[in-house]
């Protein structure tokens, strides 16, 4: 095994697809059977994702997802990847993790995000708009603050008060500033851009400021991992996300995955061929051989402490054995 894999946590973020012909309800059981395998591979942490109005995406509660996670499990670490904080109101969001923490103490991760709705319809019926991801950086601090106690408000966070649930930010762009600024774990994707994220790695260093969260800069880099007996079969289980995300990109729609098979006997543009074709390429996919190398390669790069897997597929067969394949990368003996 790889010396700089043996020292890199490796983790799961599901964002429970949806998949043609299953009801949304049986993505949120995959998501959770999903991570109770996660936690006997030896995974550190498992989170869920929030999303609202989006067909392919089953997850819309993430705290709620994290409690039924967390109760399903007993050892691995379970938090949100993330909880898009300008969609809410910040002591809302304390008062949930307050209560996860409670439940499940020392076990739960608060990630959070920047992001509004995925539509316009989307952001209306949230009463968001662009414009409030502005203002992250004030709701990141009232959100702690409730944990501190420090409201000028004179209103307690019951039971978040006094309790530490570990935050980190989502970083894209202005996001690897604010977590830097703020002395926080940072997350940042994918792996396909590569040299944004190393931009993005390089300046939430140079700028980020200890604090009682974290002493020194914590980098994540989350994207899609796929190892199988070959790089075929692997390139295979990505076939049903690229297709997804060509369509919602010609669409404004985001579908249930289809299965791998069915997506090159469908009818397609140009443009949407040529994102379909894109969508395949950059991921690390291969075989357990393959994969060690662009890992080394990526961890060497961005000096991670840690990989967030964000792989989806159709068939959770092949899903599960490609995560196995990765934990044998990272944990053999298990």
């Amino acid at each position: 095994m790889s010396a700089v894999i043996a020292r890199t946590r490796f983790s799961v973020l599901d964002r429970s697809r949806t998949r043609e012909g299953h009801p949304p309800a049986q993505a949120l059981r995959d998501t959770v059977a999903l991570a109770r395998e996660a936690e006997a591979l030896g995974y550190h942490r498992f989170w869920v994702s929030e999303h609202h109005g989006v067909p392919g995406v089953a997850g819309s509660a993430p705290t709620v997802l994290a409690a039924a996670v967390a109760a399903a499990t007993g050892t691995i670490r379970v938090g949100t990847g993330g909880v898009m904080l300008p969609n809410h109101q910040p002591l809302v969001v304390a008062e949930q993790f307050g209560v996860l923490e409670s439940l499940f103490p020392g076990r739960i991760d608060m990630g959070l995000g920047r992001s509004v709705g995925f539509t316009g319809g989307v952001r209306r019926a949230l009463g968001r708009g662009r414009e409030d991801a502005e203002d992250f950086a004030a709701q990141l601090d009232e959100l702690l603050g409730w944990f501190a106690g420090t409201s000028p408000t004179g209103v307690h966070a019951r039971p978040a008060e006094g309790l530490r649930v570990p935050p980190f930010v989502l970083a894209m762009g202005e996001g690897a500033r604010i977590a830097a600024r703020a002395g926080l774990p940072m997350v940042i994707g994918d792996l396909r851009s590569r040299e944004r994220m190393l931009r993005g790695v390089e300046e939430y260093r140079s700028l980020f400021r200890p604090s009682p969260w974290a002493p020194e800069p914590y980098v994540i880099v989350s994207g899609t991992v796929a190892v199988a007996g070959t790089a075929e079969e692997a390139r295979r289980l990505l076939v049903p996300e690229a297709w997804a995300m060509a369509y919602a990109r010609t669409h404004g729609t985001f579908p249930p995955l289809a299965p791998a098979e069915a997506v090159p006997e469908r009818a397609m543009t140009a443009k949407e061929r040529g994102l379909y074709e894109s969508g395949l390429g950059g991921h690390l996919a291969g075989t357990g051989d393959q994969v060690t190398d662009a890992l080394v390669s990526v961890l060497k790069e961005t000096g991670a402490d840690e990989v967030l897997v964000t792989t989806s597929g159709y068939d959770r067969a092949a899903l599960l054995d490609s995560y196995r394949r990765l934990a044998a990368l990272f944990a053999p003996a298990r």
